[in-house]
């Protein structure tokens, strides 16, 4: 049992880094991005584009970028603060914040 706590300490970990990433990261790297015509391999391998949820190039040229919402990332953080080491409460906010990503896809 102590071994299952182990790994939820870890994932809860990681779910909070990824989420304060999201939240606090910079969009430096994207802005360099959508002003390079034409990114070699390795720049775009050195390059963070954590934050990016979607790249388009329309036919007609250019780029589109759209970014996670830093809002709901907050809000994410936010509830697994209040959480305080509950796998349940920690699932449930997963769910629930994986949820609200996919309902502004189609947006």
């Amino acid at each position: 049992m102590g071994s299952n706590l182990q790994v939820n300490a870890r994932t809860r970990r990681k779910v909070k880094r990824g989420y304060e990433k999201l939240a606090y990261g910079s969009v430096a790297d994207a802005v360099r991005l959508l002003f390079t015509e034409a990114p070699d391999l390795a720049a775009l391998e050195r390059m963070d584009l954590f934050n990016i949820s979607e790249i388009k190039r329309p036919k007609g040229g250019g780029m589109e970028i759209k970014f996670f919402d830093r809002i709901k990332a907050l809000q994410c953080l936010e509830e697994l603060s209040d959480d305080s080491g509950n796998s349940e409460g920690l699932y449930k906010t997963l769910q629930e914040c994986a949820k609200s990503f996919k309902d502004t896809d189609g947006v």
